[in-house]
């Protein structure tokens, strides 16, 4: 029962990050979303591990975090070089 509520707040964290992504008014906006979006990914996968005990699910968010990680950081950096051409 609770893993169905916390799976159901992942999904809404999910869908809202999702319309943020799309209607974002600015490409830091839409960094900050699909940021969210895997973070509660990251975070649903953390529960099923927990919920079974199976270490393999682990390692899958381990991977996940480390695509994140070097998603932010590369967007980041765009934006970072995109605000000194601009000026």
């Amino acid at each position: 029962m609770i893993l169905t509520i916390v799976f159901a707040a992942f999904v809404i964290t999910g869908v809202c990050a999702g319309i943020r992504l799309l209607v974002g008014p600015s490409l830091a906006d839409r960094v900050a979303a699909l940021d969210v979006m895997l973070i509660a990914l990251m975070a649903g996968i953390a529960a099923h591990a927990a919920d079974t005990g199976d270490p393999v699910y682990l390692e899958l968010l381990v991977v996940v975090a480390i695509v994140a990680f070097t998603a932010t950081v590369a967007a980041s950096r765009f934006i970072e070089h995109e605000g000194r051409d601009a000026r």
